[in-house]
């Protein structure tokens, strides 16, 4: 080998930068150790709420010595910027993928036009985008086209108005509208972004990942780590749409009488039998309603819709108060059209809305602000200039600073407001944060504050996007995961646990299998992992639990690499070469196999990281990383290693035990005698197969069907079919509840409310999911320590997924596109390679072949193995990653067919079974290897995983079968014996000639 001294160098390089770039993780969990073992010997287990004061209390311990030195050369800090990137599965945290609304931001560029064809394009966009897979503004236009008559886009009162006066004017056609309108909207959604990002910023948590996906108007945000879930959901949703508006004085006579009306017009409008006295907290309820005398109505004794649930007066510029819980129901009736008719003419434009209630609350009061016919607020908050949390008269409080157009506007309403005797409303995404009135006169200069019952955590959040800006339209969650911190750990242990066993499976056969040249390939899989790591570290790449996978499943790859050269070795060794000869030749013959089954395992891998997100991108790039480091370990490390212990004197390199020496010798099986078996067999196998998808299907997750599902443990083993009967009374028909690993661990999925987005539909599944399931839990465990992130346990929501069925069929689509794709690039790879068509039909019979198998099995026993089985994105990326490895053998065996055809000629097919035995110890040798792998992940690696290394395990024993009985054979029988096989024989010749050049 040349260049040994330039490899020497290179290898020794990255190594020492490995080592570098993983010091910082092995820096940062120390002190982070450290800060845990400070927080419970300050704090012991017997303190009310421990959990969080000791995170408090290593919070603010980390805080103190992040700028402390360390080793000289970095500190906490800049530790934890650098360490390795773990993803949510194994710390715990956060992963949401919002869409940006596409028709708010049309909306937007229109001057929210009323113009009848404009919103008609609209609908009817909205219509569409449900069954397509185009870009929302690509149907409005669509949609347009079809109804526009003689109106353009560039109609004043659409997109030629005073907003676009610089860029759109009448005389454009539609075709040089377009571009404009998708350059806006673009710019819109990178504007989101960087408010989003500034926000995430603002947010507190290490190595947050936000991106966007294509011209979607999606973004991916992941916030591992995050533990107040609600916090960081209300921080990515909330639009920040500051307002001012006026009130209306709170005890107006024409209110209180629309009021009084009101409840009348509801006796008729609904069934009052149906309408049941509110239960109340007699604690907290009474005493905050007790100076509003329900008598004085004379309404006792009566059943009346709104007064039940609706208490007029309160303490404040306020009109009224209820419990939290009726909130919505009041508010959808006074919403009705029938209800909003009896209002007085100077009222009609009266906007209600509810306060933001302090948390721990049961109430929460009603305001009546004064609108327009256009509901414009008196002031938006886009005449903020700045924005700080700061503490006022002792409390959390939001200091704002408007501009100079904001100020002299501010100084009219508070002008307005004293005048008036009325309060001034400070609304925060159509919630009420405070109404203050103003008691010395207009206030100039335009500083103001929002006071009230806040957290310091929320003045900072509330400050924090107030300085980011509000985002230019709605973004709604339509894919979300949460994971818990102790499910988190979990995985890590588990995970760990899996790497190890089978990194010591491995290690040992190796050295078992080819004694020292197996201990060498050992040294070379050691610094394969270190390379991988350190590469993952420093391209701050993100590891999965499936990443954690895919670097065992690289083991298994580079043990095939080890095995393809040392059985070329043994090889040239039997024909009676010397040991250095017969190491070169070795090397160079295994060349060619290698680097095919790499390449084609990699094209799989680079589909599954183009069209998979989250862990499954993880999956992905562990393993394109693992596949690069291990060709560069195989072939260059083992090779110095192996050259530097031949060319010492004395010293003997068997490459085999006294055990293996005569394994896999002087075979002799007719595989293609033996074809119209293994055809039969194969048919019976695929043919099952296909009936049991046609009538049985597939257990699709909520990856591909859209819902929410809840990973729950409980102190006790628990009845899974008990609890699905009283969740279907609460969620309707369709929730299931499965065992999840142990008994004491279930999985709910279930598609209540799949079509309704928003942070409080997930709290409403998630409070009635406490109620339901209370009698199972531990006594004394409250609302939030059952929910998901709220705090280091185990008891309770574990994990939560929740997909929208927009982006769900979106996903399917994806995976569809990815195993076709994947196939694809195969077929015109190997065409590529062989030059003969026959060769890619029998690879891709065979992949074919193998995905419909495993497919069947899981559809056979879906619903009877003690696992989960079903069909997520996790699936899919076994299913690709079984095409990778069924390739990986198929193109070893081919490659060495094409090799002794160009030795020995066709023979009338003797010498493929010549090829096929010759390949044999090689085969069986890397398929055990990987099974034993395989076998331990699925063991060790934890319950989310075990369906996805099923599907490997079954994949690998078809795989390996079918390279044998059905790539081969479907192959020859396409080749004719006569041209295309001496066209065969002459075309690697042609190769090998070339090569030799």
């Amino acid at each position: 080998m040349q260049n040994k001294g330039l490899i020497k160098l290179f290898a020794l390089l990255f190594g020492l930068v490995s080592i570098y770039q993983l010091s910082y993780t092995f820096i940062g969990g120390k002190v982070e150790d450290e800060a845990k073992s400070y927080a419970e010997s300050r704090i012991s287990d017997a303190e009310d709420n421990f959990v969080s004061k000791r995170e408090d209390l290593e919070a603010s311990y980390l805080d103190s010595i992040g700028d402390n030195s360390i080793l000289g050369f970095t500190n906490y800090n800049e530790a934890k910027k650098k360490e390795l990137n773990k993803g949510l599965d194994l710390k715990g945290g956060i992963n949401v993928t919002l869409q940006i609304s596409v028709k708010d931001i049309l909306k937007g560029l229109a001057n929210n036009t009323k113009s009848p064809i404009f919103n008609k394009a609209l609908a009817d966009a909205d219509a569409a985008s449900k069954d397509s897979d185009d870009t929302y503004v690509e149907l409005f236009f669509n949609a347009f086209e079809k109804i526009k008559g003689d109106t353009k886009l560039a109609s004043p009162d659409i997109f030629a108005n005073k907003g676009l006066s610089g860029e759109v004017n009448f005389q454009m056609s539609d075709d040089e509208v377009k571009p404009i309108i998708r350059r806006k909207i673009d710019e819109s959604i990178i504007s989101a972004f960087e408010v989003l990002r500034e926000r995430i910023d603002g947010f507190g948590v290490t190595q947050p990942n936000i991106q966007r996906e294509g011209n979607s108007g999606r973004i991916l945000v992941e916030l591992p780590g995050a533990r107040d879930i609600a916090r960081a959901q209300g921080l990515l949703s909330s639009t920040a749409q500051l307002e001012f508006w006026e009130t209306y004085e709170p005890n107006n006579p024409e209110l209180q009488g629309f009021f009084f009306q009101t409840n009348e017009k509801l006796k008729s409008l609904i069934d009052v039998a149906d309408v049941k006295e509110p239960i109340k907290k007699e604690s907290e309820l009474d005493s905050l309603l007790s100076d509003v005398s329900a008598d004085s109505l004379d309404i006792a004794g009566q059943v009346n819709p709104l007064f039940d649930k609706f208490q007029l007066g309160a303490q404040s510029y306020a009109v009224g108060v209820a419990a939290i819980q009726d909130t919505a129901e009041i508010g959808a009736y006074l919403r009705m059209k029938e209800v909003r008719r009896l209002l007085p003419a100077n009222l009609q434009f009266v906007k209600f809305l509810w306060e933001r209630p302090s948390e721990g609350s049961e109430i929460a009061e009603l305001y009546a602000l004064k609108s327009n016919r256009d509901n414009t607020p008196r002031i938006s908050g886009d005449v903020v200039s700045d924005a700080r949390d700061e503490f006022v008269n002792g409390k959390p409080a939001v200091t704002m600073s408007m501009n100079t157009k904001g100020a002299k506007e501010w100084e009219k309403l508070t002008g307005d407001a004293y005048t008036n005797r009325t309060g001034i409303a400070i609304v925060l995404d159509n919630k009420v944060y405070t109404a203050p009135g103003v008691s010395s006169g207009p206030i100039s200069g335009g500083r103001s504050e929002i006071t009230g019952t806040f957290t310091v955590n929320e003045t900072k959040d509330i400050s924090n996007v107030l300085r980011a800006g509000k985002l230019p339209a709605s973004a709604e969650i339509i894919q979300s995961e949460v994971v818990g911190p102790s499910l988190g750990q979990e995985a890590i242990d588990s995970g760990f646990t899996s790497f190890m066993i089978a990194m010591a499976i491995v290690l040992v056969w190796m050295i078992f299998y080819y004694g020292k040249a197996g201990g060498f390939a050992d040294i070379a899989l050691l610094l394969n992992i270190l390379l991988i790591f350190g590469v993952l570290t420093s391209l701050s790449a993100v590891l999965t639990l499936p990443g954690i996978a895919g670097i065992v499943l690289t083991i298994g790859m580079s043990v095939d690499a080890n095995v393809l050269i040392f059985e070329r070795i043994k090889e040239e060794l039997a024909k009676g070469k010397g040991k250095s000869l017969a190491v070169a030749d070795g090397f160079s013959n295994a060349l060619s196999s290698i680097l095919d089954a790499n390449i084609t395992t990699g094209l799989t891998a680079i589909i599954l990281f183009i069209f998979g997100s989250g862990p499954i991108k993880g999956f992905a790039t562990t393993l394109l990383i693992g596949i690069l480091t291990s060709l560069f370990t195989a072939i260059f490390i083992t090779r110095l290693l192996v050259d530097w212990y031949v060319e010492g004197q004395g010293r003997s390199l068997d490459f085999s035990t006294g055990l293996t020496k005569n394994l896999f010798k002087n075979i002799n099986i007719d595989f293609l005698s033996k074809r119209k078996i293994a055809y039969v067999f194969s048919a019976i196998l695929v043919g099952v197969s296909v009936f049991s998808l046609a009538t049985n299907g597939l257990q699709q997750g909520v990856d591909f069907i859209g819902g929410r599902s809840y990973q729950v443990r409980f102190e006790q083993s628990v009845n899974p079919s008990e609890i699905s009967s009283e969740l279907n009374d609460v969620f309707g028909s369709g929730t299931q509840v499965k065992t999840f690993g142990e008994s004491n661990q279930i999985k709910i999925t279930t598609a209540y409310k799949v079509d309704v987005e928003g942070i409080e539909v997930d709290n409403e599944i998630q409070d009635k999911l406490y109620v339901a399931l209370q009698k199972y839990l531990p006594d004394g465990i409250s609302e939030q320590n059952f929910k998901v992130g709220s705090g280091d346990k185990s008891i309770g929501i574990l994990q939560s997924v929740k997909v929208g069925p927009t982006i769900a069929d979106d996903i399917k689509n994806n995976a569809f596109l990815a195993i076709l794709g994947s196939l694809a690039v195969v077929f015109l790879y190997i065409l590529f390679r062989f030059r003969k068509w026959q060769f890619s039909l029998g690879a891709v019979a065979a992949v074919f072949h193998d995905v419909m198998i495993v497919l069947g099995i899981f559809s056979l026993f879906g619903t009877i193995m003690p696992f989960n089985m079903e069909i997520d994105q996790a699936f899919i990326a076994a299913i690709l990653t079984v095409i990778g490895y069924s390739l990986n053998d198929t193109v070893v065996v081919f490659d060495r067919i094409r090799e002794i055809i160009g030795e020995r000629g066709w023979r009338g097919g003797d010498n493929i079974n010549l090829a096929l035995n010759s390949t044999l110890g090689r085969t069986l040798n890397t398929s055990l290897t990987t099974l034993v792998v395989l076998l331990a992940i699925f063991i060790f690696g934890g319950e989310s995983l075990r369906g996805f290394m099923f599907a490997m395990l079954i994949g690998v024993i078809v795989g390996t079968y079918s390279s044998l009985f059905i790539a081969t054979p479907v192959m020859f029988d396409t080749l004719s014996k006569s041209s295309q096989a001496a066209g065969l024989e002459n075309s690697s010749v042609e190769q090998e000639t070339e090569e030799v050049k």
